[in-house]
């Protein structure tokens, strides 16, 4: 099976990587445009990802099998429509289905006719009618930017005017404003695929998003993740299917824009039962790399089975039982500022219980140079939560890169509690 592959990130490592793993072989990969990582393992191109144009034009000339689109911008471009008109299998939503991660207020509105539960909220067009919302829901304040901002959309805060200013800074870019209630609890990332009208659920994880140790700092993309979680209940997995996806994919098939490609539920398990934070319309970037890292069916198979409408044949897909945690290392200043480009060195080779998955990479004169952001993520596996750690912080604290940082503390909690 010939597959294309659409980003630059880790995200699409893991995919690559998973593709790889599960059976998939190299040369029948192509990543557009990759990273300095990934065009070490696949054939890369200079593509444009976000020109539905091109990218079909070069899937049609190429044969290609199936398309997997791994970042929200081409989904927003409408790269996956122009895909599926031209007769080529995708592993993407169209541009009215992938509205669920680049509209806030429409998957609120989608959670409403479906029942999904949910935090109450309200959409703002001003900043007065910000604060007025504000002041209703009271602190900590939730205030999420009502489109694309690449993981940076969203600050929980108690400080008023830091709220305000968040606020302004999309409202002032056209942007409209969502002003959430809290919702206080232990956040958790479940993905699922799904093809339309059925859907098959991947293991939970759980990711960090401030920059620093014990959730501090700014919001970012995420610093680190863990999967699985021990301490979820029983029947989590299934509940979440039956009271969220299932009727989200249900409830946009309603709508005439049935979401073909990967589900994220962004959820918070709160004292009154499980709610939705949000939801994304692609692979969640940590979270990505520690989820298949321990799938066992082939990744191919399923996505392609997803693209042509036929996971309702599928069994559930299979997970390794050892757990995985990965830890980002970000360039100095992120996500405040950007770093110029400098040299990484001391990247360990991927090994059966470690593996690096690169980010903001690129070859330059036999060089590994550092492109500013979320640089790479070293991801782990092994029998514990303890080990796996060990084993992750001791492969990212020989990684060379003047400025970096990361956070020491990815996956602690469960392994103080879980470590079995």
């Amino acid at each position: 099976m010939k597959i294309l592959v659409l980003g630059s990130g880790a995200r699409e490592h893991a995919i690559v990587k998973a593709l790889i793993r599960t059976g998939t072989k190299p040369n029948e990969i192509t990543c557009a445009p990759g990273n300095g990582g990934i065009s070490q393992e696949v054939n890369t191109i200079n593509l444009d990802a976000n020109n539905p144009e091109a990218v079909t034009a070069w899937a049609l000339d190429a044969k290609t099998d199936l398309v997997v689109i791994g970042p929200e911008a081409p989904l927003a471009a409408g790269v996956s429509d122009a895909l599926r008109e031209a007769g080529i299998a995708v592993f993407g939503p169209s541009k009215a289905a992938a509205a669920l991660e680049g509209s806030k207020a429409f998957a609120k509105d989608v959670m409403a006719a479906a029942d999904v539960p949910t935090g109450m909220a309200r959409k703002c067009t001003s900043i007065y009618e910000v604060e007025d919302a504000l002041d209703e829901f009271g602190a900590p304040y939730v205030v999420k930017a009502d489109g694309l901002a690449a993981g940076k959309g969203v600050i929980v805060t108690n400080d008023k005017t830091a709220a305000l200013d968040h606020a302004n800074s999309f409202l002032s870019k056209g942007m409209e404003i969502l002003v959430e209630e809290f919702l206080d609890g232990e956040e958790v990332s479940l993905f699922f695929l799904a093809d339309g009208t059925s859907v098959l659920p991947l293991s939970p994880a759980q990711d960090f998003k401030r920059a620093y140790d014990n959730d501090e700092g700014p919001n970012t993309g995420g610093m680190g993740a863990y999967s699985p979680l021990p301490w979820l209940p029983e029947g989590f997995v299934k509940d979440v299917q039956d009271r969220v996806a299932l009727p989200t994919v249900r409830e946009l098939a309603l709508l005439g824009t049935p979401f073909v490609g990967l589900l994220y539920c962004g959820l918070i398990v709160t004292g009154k039962g499980i709610r939705v934070i949000e939801f994304n319309a692609r692979f969640g970037d940590p979270e990505t790399q520690v989820v298949l890292r321990r799938l066992q069916t082939p990744l191919a198979h399923l996505l392609h089975s997803a693209a042509v409408g036929h996971l309702g044949e599928l069994p559930e897909p299979e997970f390794s039982k050892d757990v995985a945690v990965t830890v980002v290392l970000a360039s100095e200043g992120y996500p405040v500022t950007s770093a110029p480009n400098r040299e990484i060195t001391g990247l360990v080779a991927d090994s059966e219980k470690v593996e690096i998955a690169h980010a903001a990479t690129k070859l330059e004169d036999s060089k590994l140079i550092a492109t500013g952001g979320r640089v790479l993520s070293v991801v782990s596996t092994s029998q514990t939560f303890h080990q796996a750690r060990v084993q992750a912080y001791n492969a990212i604290k020989d990684i060379m890169l003047e400025g970096s940082h990361y956070r020491s503390d990815i996956a602690l909690k469960v392994d103080e509690e879980h470590n079995v």
